[in-house]
Protein backbone atom coordinates (compact mmCIF):
# COMPACT_ATOMS: atom_id res chain seq x y z
CA UNK A 1 0.00 0.00 0.00
CA UNK A 2 1.22 3.47 -0.69
CA UNK A 3 0.13 6.65 1.47
CA UNK A 4 -0.15 9.60 -1.20
CA UNK A 5 -0.09 12.98 0.77
CA UNK A 6 -0.83 15.71 -1.63
CA UNK A 7 0.18 19.01 -0.19
CA UNK A 8 -0.72 22.35 -1.39
CA UNK A 9 2.64 25.10 -1.35
CA UNK A 10 2.65 27.59 1.73
CA UNK A 11 0.79 30.91 1.20
CA UNK A 12 2.58 33.90 -0.84
CA UNK A 13 1.23 37.69 -1.67
CA UNK A 14 -0.31 36.58 -4.63
CA UNK A 15 -2.83 34.43 -2.59
CA UNK A 16 -3.55 37.43 -0.01
CA UNK A 17 -4.55 39.62 -2.58
CA UNK A 18 -6.33 37.66 -4.86
CA UNK A 19 -3.72 37.68 -7.92
CA UNK A 20 -4.12 34.75 -10.62
CA UNK A 21 -0.62 33.09 -10.41
CA UNK A 22 -0.74 30.54 -12.48
CA UNK A 23 2.97 29.46 -14.34
CA UNK A 24 4.22 33.00 -12.60
CA UNK A 25 7.05 32.32 -9.99
CA UNK A 26 6.03 34.05 -7.05
CA UNK A 27 7.37 33.52 -3.86
CA UNK A 28 6.40 32.15 -0.24
CA UNK A 29 6.01 34.85 1.97
CA UNK A 30 7.07 34.88 6.03
CA UNK A 31 3.53 33.36 6.71
CA UNK A 32 3.86 30.73 3.81
CA UNK A 33 7.39 29.79 4.98
CA UNK A 34 5.90 29.49 8.25
CA UNK A 35 3.35 27.06 7.07
CA UNK A 36 5.67 25.00 5.23
CA UNK A 37 7.41 24.69 8.37
CA UNK A 38 4.48 23.34 11.10
CA UNK A 39 3.52 21.07 8.05
CA UNK A 40 7.15 19.53 8.12
CA UNK A 41 6.91 19.01 12.01
CA UNK A 42 3.59 17.24 11.35
CA UNK A 43 4.96 14.87 8.98
CA UNK A 44 7.69 13.88 11.25
CA UNK A 45 6.05 10.57 12.48
CA UNK A 46 5.87 9.13 9.26
CA UNK A 47 8.52 7.69 7.48
CA UNK A 48 8.33 9.66 3.93
CA UNK A 49 10.37 7.81 1.01
CA UNK A 50 10.33 10.70 -1.59
CA UNK A 51 9.05 14.37 -1.84
CA UNK A 52 7.94 15.35 -5.36
CA UNK A 53 7.32 18.81 -6.10
CA UNK A 54 6.09 21.20 -9.22
CA UNK A 55 9.27 23.39 -10.50
CA UNK A 56 7.63 26.65 -9.56
CA UNK A 57 9.22 28.17 -6.56
CA UNK A 58 6.58 28.50 -4.08
CA UNK A 59 5.93 24.65 -4.47
CA UNK A 60 9.70 23.49 -4.32
CA UNK A 61 10.30 25.76 -1.49
CA UNK A 62 7.62 24.05 0.67
CA UNK A 63 8.94 20.53 -0.52
CA UNK A 64 12.47 21.60 0.40
CA UNK A 65 11.09 22.58 4.40
CA UNK A 66 9.07 19.60 4.24
CA UNK A 67 12.10 16.88 2.80
CA UNK A 68 14.83 18.18 4.94
CA UNK A 69 13.27 16.93 8.11
CA UNK A 70 13.37 13.29 6.54
CA UNK A 71 16.60 13.98 4.96
CA UNK A 72 16.08 13.81 1.30
CA UNK A 73 16.09 15.26 -2.15
CA UNK A 74 13.09 16.74 -3.49
CA UNK A 75 12.00 15.67 -7.12
CA UNK A 76 10.43 18.15 -9.05
CA UNK A 77 7.55 16.66 -11.29
CA UNK A 78 6.67 19.17 -14.34
CA UNK A 79 3.22 17.59 -14.65
CA UNK A 80 2.52 18.96 -10.91
CA UNK A 81 3.63 22.32 -12.31
CA UNK A 82 0.42 25.09 -11.85
CA UNK A 83 -2.68 25.51 -13.84
CA UNK A 84 -1.69 27.89 -16.93
CA UNK A 85 -4.55 31.25 -16.72
CA UNK A 86 -2.91 32.21 -19.59
CA UNK A 87 -3.85 35.81 -20.01
CA UNK A 88 -5.18 35.65 -16.46
CA UNK A 89 -1.61 34.74 -15.35
CA UNK A 90 -1.16 38.19 -13.10
CA UNK A 91 -4.15 39.63 -12.95
CA UNK A 92 -6.57 40.28 -9.96
CA UNK A 93 -9.76 38.84 -9.05
CA UNK A 94 -11.66 42.00 -10.08
CA UNK A 95 -9.57 42.67 -13.27
CA UNK A 96 -10.49 39.47 -14.37
CA UNK A 97 -14.18 39.14 -13.51
CA UNK A 98 -13.97 43.23 -15.65
CA UNK A 99 -12.45 42.01 -18.40
CA UNK A 100 -13.31 38.79 -19.09
CA UNK A 101 -16.80 38.69 -17.98
CA UNK A 102 -18.03 35.71 -20.39
CA UNK A 103 -15.15 33.20 -19.81
CA UNK A 104 -15.06 34.32 -15.99
CA UNK A 105 -18.90 33.47 -16.06
CA UNK A 106 -18.24 30.20 -17.44
CA UNK A 107 -15.25 29.14 -15.05
CA UNK A 108 -17.44 30.45 -11.72
CA UNK A 109 -19.98 27.86 -12.98
CA UNK A 110 -18.92 25.05 -15.25
CA UNK A 111 -15.36 25.11 -14.87
CA UNK A 112 -15.08 21.76 -17.05
CA UNK A 113 -16.10 23.79 -19.96
CA UNK A 114 -13.57 27.02 -19.49
CA UNK A 115 -11.18 27.56 -22.28
CA UNK A 116 -9.33 30.46 -20.58
CA UNK A 117 -7.58 32.57 -23.53
CA UNK A 118 -3.90 30.99 -23.55
CA UNK A 119 -4.48 28.66 -20.77
CA UNK A 120 -4.87 25.12 -20.40
CA UNK A 121 -8.10 23.28 -19.37
CA UNK A 122 -8.96 21.14 -16.37
CA UNK A 123 -9.28 18.19 -18.88
CA UNK A 124 -5.45 18.57 -19.37
CA UNK A 125 -3.92 19.20 -15.91
CA UNK A 126 -6.22 15.92 -15.00
CA UNK A 127 -4.35 14.05 -18.18
CA UNK A 128 -0.97 15.45 -16.99
CA UNK A 129 -0.97 14.89 -13.36
CA UNK A 130 -2.72 11.93 -13.24
CA UNK A 131 0.59 10.58 -15.44
CA UNK A 132 2.61 11.58 -11.95
CA UNK A 133 1.05 9.62 -9.69
CA UNK A 134 0.74 6.25 -11.75
CA UNK A 135 4.51 7.02 -11.81
CA UNK A 136 4.46 7.47 -8.32
CA UNK A 137 2.50 4.69 -7.21
CA UNK A 138 4.38 1.88 -9.64
CA UNK A 139 7.51 3.30 -7.97
CA UNK A 140 6.88 3.63 -4.09
CA UNK A 141 5.08 1.60 -1.57
CA UNK A 142 5.94 3.76 1.70
CA UNK A 143 4.52 7.21 2.24
CA UNK A 144 5.06 10.10 -0.42
CA UNK A 145 4.19 13.84 -0.68
CA UNK A 146 3.12 15.69 -3.69
CA UNK A 147 3.68 19.49 -3.16
CA UNK A 148 1.64 21.22 -5.97
CA UNK A 149 -0.87 23.76 -6.09
CA UNK A 150 -5.11 24.53 -5.69
CA UNK A 151 -6.10 23.55 -9.10
CA UNK A 152 -3.62 20.86 -9.63
CA UNK A 153 -4.47 19.52 -6.28
CA UNK A 154 -8.24 20.21 -6.57
CA UNK A 155 -8.35 18.28 -10.06
CA UNK A 156 -6.48 15.35 -9.25
CA UNK A 157 -8.66 15.29 -5.75
CA UNK A 158 -11.51 14.52 -8.09
CA UNK A 159 -10.25 12.40 -10.85
CA UNK A 160 -8.95 10.05 -7.45
CA UNK A 161 -12.26 9.59 -6.55
CA UNK A 162 -13.82 9.02 -9.58
CA UNK A 163 -15.28 12.39 -10.14
CA UNK A 164 -15.38 14.82 -13.20
CA UNK A 165 -14.44 18.41 -13.20
CA UNK A 166 -18.07 20.05 -12.89
CA UNK A 167 -17.28 19.23 -9.32
CA UNK A 168 -14.40 22.02 -8.90
CA UNK A 169 -16.02 24.19 -6.97
CA UNK A 170 -17.35 21.52 -4.15
CA UNK A 171 -13.77 20.99 -3.06
CA UNK A 172 -11.49 23.16 -1.03
CA UNK A 173 -7.84 23.23 -0.69
CA UNK A 174 -6.00 25.77 1.92
CA UNK A 175 -2.31 26.92 1.43
CA UNK A 176 -0.40 24.11 2.82
CA UNK A 177 -3.39 22.03 3.85
CA UNK A 178 -2.96 18.63 2.87
CA UNK A 179 -5.15 15.29 1.45
CA UNK A 180 -4.56 12.26 2.34
CA UNK A 181 -5.26 8.64 -0.32
CA UNK A 182 -4.53 4.94 0.53
CA UNK A 183 -3.70 3.39 -2.60
CA UNK A 184 -4.14 -0.45 -2.94
CA UNK A 185 -4.80 -2.81 -5.71
CA UNK A 186 -5.69 -0.34 -8.28
CA UNK A 187 -8.02 1.57 -5.64
CA UNK A 188 -7.60 4.95 -4.39
CA UNK A 189 -9.16 5.80 -0.88
CA UNK A 190 -9.18 9.22 0.57
CA UNK A 191 -8.44 8.97 4.54
CA UNK A 192 -7.77 12.70 5.31
CA UNK A 193 -8.77 16.10 3.34
CA UNK A 194 -7.90 19.73 3.70
CA UNK A 195 -6.07 18.82 7.15
CA UNK A 196 -4.64 22.56 8.20
CA UNK A 197 -4.74 21.59 11.80
CA UNK A 198 -1.09 21.85 12.74
CA UNK A 199 -1.55 25.93 11.22
CA UNK A 200 -3.01 26.43 14.51
CA UNK A 201 -0.52 28.29 16.03
CA UNK A 202 -0.63 30.98 13.54
CA UNK A 203 -4.05 32.15 14.50
CA UNK A 204 -5.07 32.75 11.26
CA UNK A 205 -8.24 32.27 9.34
CA UNK A 206 -8.33 30.11 6.24
CA UNK A 207 -8.65 32.61 2.43
CA UNK A 208 -10.36 32.07 0.35
CA UNK A 209 -10.76 29.46 -2.34
CA UNK A 210 -8.15 31.11 -4.39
Amino acid sequence: MTEIILARHGETEWNVSEVFRGRADIPLNQTGIKQAELLAQFLDGRKIEAVYSSPLKRALKTAEIIAARHKLDVQTAPGLIDFDFGEWNGLSLQDVKGRYRGVFAVWAERPQEARIPGGETLDGVAERVMSVVTEVVKKHQAPVVLVSHRVVNKVLILALLGLDNSRFWSVKVDTAGITIFDYDKGRFVLTKHNDTSYLEPLRKAPLRDF
